[in-house]
C-alpha cells in the first residue's frame, strides 16, 4: 500500500479525524469509510498533554501515548489500510515509539498482513535543557529555577521528519510534539514536492492546516449559537476535509449527509482561532501571513481558501516546559427552592471561616456560586434575578495533596453542619501540571524516524 511522490497530482484530500485528545471517534470512522480521502489526520495534543503523558511513561515505560490511541486505531486502521489512506497523528505524545509498537500490535490483532508505521521522536529536549542555561520566556527566570519540579520539555518540531517518514513508505506516522498545522502541511510537501524554502506555498499550506486542525470547530461545532447561528445535526457532526491543489489553494468540505455545515463564516471564525498576529503566525516551518487570505463559498458545504503567504522561518523553536506546580482541592454542594442563593452564600461563608479556623494552608482560594457569579463575577452578575437553584463551590490551590483534600472535606461537612437542604456534595483533589514556554535554538532539537512494520 506504499505510494511514491507524484508532484503532478492535482488534488490531495486530507480529513481531520480529531481536534483534541478526547474528541469523538465516529466522525473519523465516517471520514475513513465515506470521505474519499488520501490522508486522515488526528491532532490530539494540548499544551499540558505531554507533561501528563510523561508522568504515565515514568510509571510504565510502555505508556505515555494518547489513552484513546487503541480505540481510534481499532475504529479506522483496517478501513484506512484497505482503502490506501495514510494516517498522521501526534497521539505518540510522550512516547511515540511505544505508540508505534502498539499500533503494530493492533494491526496484527485485526488481521492486517502488511503495514509500515513510523515513529517521529526528538521533540523531547529535557536532557538538552539540563546541559546549559536557558531562560523561561513567561517570567525571565532560568529554567534551572524549576529544579526537580520540571518533568518535561518538548520542542515543537516541523514537517521534516514527517515528510521523511512518508518518503520512507510509512502508512501510519505517529509523532510527539509537532506544530499542529505540520500534520497537514507535511503530506502536502510530500505529495507536491514543495521546496523547503517556498515560503508562500508553506504559508498557504499552514493556512489549510490551521483551518483543519480543530476538526469539528470548522464544521459548525464551536460556531453554533442558538437563534443567532443555528447549525443542524450537531449530534452527528461531520469533520472537515481539505481538498488541496498543487498551488496550495484548497476547498474545505465534509462528508455528504453528515451533520453540521461548512460556510464562509465557519471558516473565518476558525481562521481567527488562536491567532495573535495574522501577518506573523510563527511555526517551525514558516512565518505564515494570513492577512490576505481569501474565503469564498462556492457551493453547499464547499468553501474555497487561498491567499496564504509566508516568509523565512525563525532560528528558534517554541518549547513547552511541563512542571509540578501545585495541588487543587475542591468541594461542591447544591441548594434549591426558596432562598437557595442565601443558603448557598451562607454555606460559602461557613467554609471560609472553617478553613481559617482549622489552619488550612492555601495559596489561593475561590468561593463561587455556580449559576450566579462563578464566571462573570459579582459585578456583572449583580442585576440578575435570584435563581431557584444554586451550586456552591469552594476551590483552593495548595502546596500539598494533604492540604488540598481538607478543602473538599470541609464542604462535605455542610451536609449536617451547614444550611438546610444541601445535597449532591462532591469533593476532589488533584495535582496541577502547569506549563511555561521558552525558545530553543532549532539545531538543538534533533528529530529521528523509527520504522516498524508487519
Amino acid at each position: 500500500m506504499n505510494r511514491t511522490t507524484d508532484p503532478s497530482r492535482r488534488t490531495v484530500r486530507i480529513g481531520a479525524g480529531a481536534g483534541y485528545s478526547g474528541d469523538r471517534i465516529e466522525p473519523a470512522a465516517e471520514l475513513a469509510e465515506k470521505g474519499d480521502i488520501d490522508y486522515l489526520v488526528f491532532e490530539c495534543l494540548a499544551e499540558r498533554t505531554i507533561a501528563i503523558g510523561q508522568q504515565a511513561r515514568l510509571a510504565d515505560p510502555a505508556k505515555g501515548y494518547d489513552p484513546l490511541l487503541d480505540e481510534r486505531m481499532h475504529a479506522v486502521l483496517k478501513t484506512c489500510a484497505d482503502r490506501g489512506i495514510r494516517i498522521i497523528t501526534n497521539m505518540g505524545a510522550a512516547n511515540p515509539r511505544a505508540a508505534a509498537h502498539r499500533i503494530r500490535e493492533i494491526a496484527q490483532e485485526i488481521g492486517l498482513k502488511r503495514l509500515k508505521i513510523a515513529a517521529v521522536s526528538g521533540d523531547d529536549v529535557l536532557d538538552v535543557l539540563r546541559q546549559d542555561s536557558f531562560t523561561i520566556e513567561d517570567n525571565g527566570l532560568p529554567v534551572a529555577s524549576l529544579g526537580d519540579r520540571l518533568i518535561s520539555a518538548n520542542a515543537y518540531l516541523g514537517i521534516a521528519p514527517i515528510v521523511e517518514a512518508l518518503a520512507g513508505g510509512a502508512d501510519v506516522v505517529v509523532t510527539g510534539r509537532v506544530a499542529d498545522p505540520a500534520l497537514v502541511l507535511a503530506p502536502l510537501v510530500h505529495e507536491f514536492g514543495w521546496a523547503a524554502d517556498d515560503w508562500d506555498k508553506l504559508g498557504q499550506g499552514t493556512l489549510v492546516g490551521h483551518l483543519l486542525e480543530c476538526a469539528g470547530q470548522i464544521t459548525g461545532g464551536y460556531f453554533a449559537d442558538p437563534g443567532k447561528k443555528d447549525v443542524a445535526g450537531l449530534a452527528r457532526l461531520g469533520f472537515p476535509i481539505g481538498e488541496v491543489s498543487a498551488d496550495g489553494s484548497a476547498v474545505i468540505t465534509k462528508v455528504a449527509g453528515s451533520g453540521g455545515q461548512v460556510t464562509a463564516q465557519t471558516c473565518k471564525e476558525q481562521l481567527l482561532y488562536e491567532i495573535h498576529d495574522p501577518q506573523s503566525y510563527f511555526t517551525p516551518d514558516v512565518v505564515a501571513d494570513f492577512s490576505q487570505a481569501r474565503i469564498e463559498e462556492i457551493g453547499p458545504d464547499r468553501v474555497a481558501v487561498s491567499g496564504g503567504r509566508g516568509r523565512l522561518r525563525t532560528a528558534t523553536l517554541k518549547t513547552t516546559l511541563g512542571y509540578r506546580d501545585s495541588f487543587i482541592g475542591e468541594g461542591q454542594i447544591s441548594y434549591a427552592g426558596p432562598g437557595a442563593q442565601a443558603r448557598a452564600q451562607l454555606a460559602l461563608d461557613i467554609v471560609r471561616e472553617r478553613l481559617a479556623l482549622t489552619g488550612v494552608q492555601a495559596e489561593e482560594l475561590r468561593f463561587d456560586l455556580i449559576g450566579v457569579n462563578a464566571i462573570c463575577g459579582s459585578g456583572m452578575s449583580s442585576a440578575a434575578a435570584e435563581p431557584f437553584e444554586v451550586r456552591a463551590r469552594v476551590a483552593g490551590r495548595t502546596a500539598s495533596m494533604k492540604e488540598a483534600v481538607r478543602i473538599g472535606n470541609e464542604v462535605e461537612t455542610l451536609y449536617t453542619n451547614g444550611p438546610a437542604g444541601g445535597g449532591g456534595a462532591t469533593k476532589a483533589a488533584r495535582e496541577v501540571i502547569a506549563v511555561l514556554s521558552m525558545l530553543l535554538p532549532r539545531e538543538l532539537a534533533s528529530a529521528s524516524v523509527h520504522f516498524e512494520e508487519i
